[in-house]
């Protein structure tokens, strides 16, 4: 078991970089809360022949206890580097989300995030936009996750991409809350001196829908 300390310097902006952690985090995967989330992930790299294009949920995350689903576009390079969609991943946008989510006070073990194109796109590294037939193509596994959530309080659409898809969403009868909330990204962080307090403000919103 790891101590205290210990715990507290593996939970910081991009540890997911250490090849160590990535091992701590791998050895977790049958963890009850994440199990059946793991599985699910098996069965998209089987289902698309995509291999480890299709990063893990993270385990220090809440899995199927969430209570708040955090839905991006794809993930980039370093989540398949990690393996991992993590707040962890050692990228500035990751940074900046793992900051701000621990500015609200809003518990970690009640959130999961997810992305709208659960593998990445693109090539060389380079992820590239998804197109109208990626989201397509992402779409069902997006309501299998869903129903894999039975405590999920609020969805929250982060970024202009995401948020396309809330038209889909509320067609398909869903009923839980839906929030937008600005990309973490530098592009938008650093922009304005304003941004970041805009973004900060949005996560503390989501915050006060959690119970």
């Amino acid at each position: 078991m790891l101590g205290r300390t210990e715990t507290e310097v593996l939970d910081q902006p991009k540890s997911l970089g250490n090849p160590a952690e990535r091992r701590r985090r791998l050895a977790r995967l049958n963890e009850p809360h994440v199990a059946s989330l793991t599985e699910f992930v098996e069965r998209i790299r089987r289902e698309r022949r995509c291999g480890d294009a299709v990063p893990f949920f993270d385990p220090a995350d809440g899995g199927v206890e969430a209570r708040c689903l955090f839905v991006l576009e794809a993930p980039g390079p370093k989540a398949v580097e990690s393996g991992f969609i993590s707040r962890n991943n050692p990228d500035e946008s990751a940074k900046n989300f793992f900051l701000l989510n621990a500015a609200t006070g809003l518990p970690r073990g009640l959130t999961i995030s997810c992305n709208i194109v659960p593998w990445f796109i693109g090539q060389d590294g380079k992820i590239r936009q998804a197109t109208q037939r990626d989201v397509d193509e992402g779409w069902p596994y997006l309501l299998q996750l869903l129903d894999m959530l039975p405590k999920l309080q609020v969805i929250v659409l982060v970024g202009g991409k995401a948020q396309r898809v809330r038209p889909r969403l509320e067609a398909m009868g869903v009923s839980i809350p839906m929030l937008d909330c600005p990309h973490p990204s530098p592009q938008f962080v650093n922009r304005k001196p304003e941004d970041r307090g805009i973004l900060l403000s949005a996560l503390k919103d989501i915050a006060a829908q959690i119970k």
